[in-house]
């Protein structure tokens, strides 16, 4: 009866059977990479578009963007968030 894994007469052995098992693990990597990496809305690993999500600037831009506020109600908000919590790396006129 012929085997899959038959040694006598000069077959694969039993590493035929490592195979199947190395492209899954090969495969679970790249899905598990692809996750990480992949996320829509981040500029990079842990780090979403537009800083913490939770900061008021933020939240003050959604806002705008989502229409709850005009651009004149946008720019003052923003101007005092800017004397209290600043913006890094902005750069500008002082």
């Amino acid at each position: 009866m012929q085997t899959l894994a038959h040694l006598g007469d000069g077959g694969p052995g039993a590493w035929i059977l490592f195979f199947p098992l190395l492209w899954a693990a090969v495969l679970a990597g790249g899905i598990t990479l692809l996750r990480r990496t992949g996320r829509r809305g981040h500029d990079g690993p842990g780090r979403p578009v537009g800083g913490d999500p939770g900061s008021p600037i933020a939240l003050l831009g959604r806002r705008f963007a989502s229409g709850e506020i005009d651009e004149e109600e946008y720019w003052r908000r923003l101007s005092v968030l800017d004397e209290q919590f600043g913006r890094t790396g902005g750069g500008g006129a002082a």
